[in-house]
């Protein structure tokens, strides 16, 4: 296990490209030798931060001299948290953050995603990627992603973000993911880091920058592989924690009340019944068992979002009851 490097240091790295994991031994391999593949006119370290996984995970990083561990128990992962600690640890004068099951696209992904962050370019201190959701993943999920991605922008020039967009009421203003991400180790060691909250750091890190007056970018051409492979039971788990955290952290979370989820539901369904039918990425009985099954994904995520909105931030047990993150551990 290799030692700290500490604030003040000097750099030995251009960038540190962190992977925090648990049990995520389907997609890390892919995901570890799309980053070793990467053109990029620079050094870089590639670092996981285990938290316990009990599958081949260990295994496979490992197997991989050049990528270097620290592990972590279970008990002390938290999503700011560890991402505060991999960025006192790391080694790069930047800090990209991918999770284990998020692919780089193409031998230009790191490149594309840290060039915002220079003071003489965009001079951005904190970057998303873009996500492009695994052609099987379910309808609900891989259109959301679509559209979210849409909505940031097209192109492949970077976008920059200021608190004069928030402020404007701009819908994707606030947006941020550490699915794929960057910033630069000084911003988070010196000015703001991470707030250690139990879901949505990404929003609170993003919120807080804009806020501070700092600038945002989101960059298309840094593009990832992504979507989650959830049940139709961890689906709504998963909305209710990410709920629950946008909550935490101040921002609004869809309300619709006790009737409106059910005719949220309804539209949303429908309208996804029409992509289905359209999309080439599935075959026609899948496209059968998505048109009966995709509705009742609609169902708990509206359904989660409602019980989110509904229940006490101080009521811990209730939380950990509807919780994913809670029945993981």
């Amino acid at each position: 296990m290799a030692g700290t490097s500490e604030a003040g240091v000097e750099p030995a790295f251009d960038v540190t490209v962190v992977i925090p994991t648990f049990n995520g031994e389907r997609y890390l391999a892919r995901v570890l030798d799309g980053i070793r593949s990467q053109q990029f006119d620079g050094d870089v370290e590639v670092f996981v931060i285990d938290s316990g996984s009990t599958d081949a995970t260990l295994e496979i990083v490992h197997s991989r001299p050049w990528v270097r561990v620290h592990e972590i128990p279970n008990s002390e992962f938290g999503h700011g948290r560890t991402r505060n600690l991999a960025a006192r640890m790391a080694r790069g004068r930047l800090v990209a953050y991918l999770t284990q099951d998020a692919i780089p696209i193409g031998p230009h992904w790191l490149r594309s995603l840290t060039e915002p962050l220079e003071p003489d370019g965009l001079d951005a201190v904190g970057v998303v990627g873009k996500q492009e959701p695994r052609p099987n993943s379910f309808p609900l999920q891989k259109y959301d992603i679509i559209a979210s991605f849409a909505e940031l922008g097209a192109g492949g020039d970077a976008i920059v973000t200021t608190k004069r967009e928030r402020d404007a009421g701009v819908p994707s203003a606030e947006f941020y993911s550490d699915v794929n991400s960057a910033t630069r180790r000084d911003f988070l060691l010196n000015v703001i880091p991470y707030r250690d909250v139990s879901y949505s750091e990404d929003y609170a890190f993003a919120r807080d920058l804009l806020d501070a007056g700092y600038r945002k970018a989101y960059a298309p051409a840094a593009a990832v592989e992504h979507s989650n492979d959830l049940t139709l039971g961890e689906y709504g788990r998963r909305i209710f924690d990410e709920a629950i955290g946008t909550r935490r952290v101040g921002h609004d979370t869809p309300n619709p009340g006790r009737i409106g989820w059910l005719a949220h539901a309804a539209v949303g369904a429908l309208r996804d019944s029409r992509r289905i039918v359209r999309d080439g990425d599935y075959s026609f009985g899948r496209k059968l068992y998505w048109l009966a099954v995709n509705p009742a994904f609609h169902l708990a995520k509206w359904r989660s979002y409602e019980r989110a909105n509904r229940v006490d931030l101080d009521d811990h047990a209730s939380i950990a009851k509807w919780s994913l993150e809670h029945s993981k551990r």
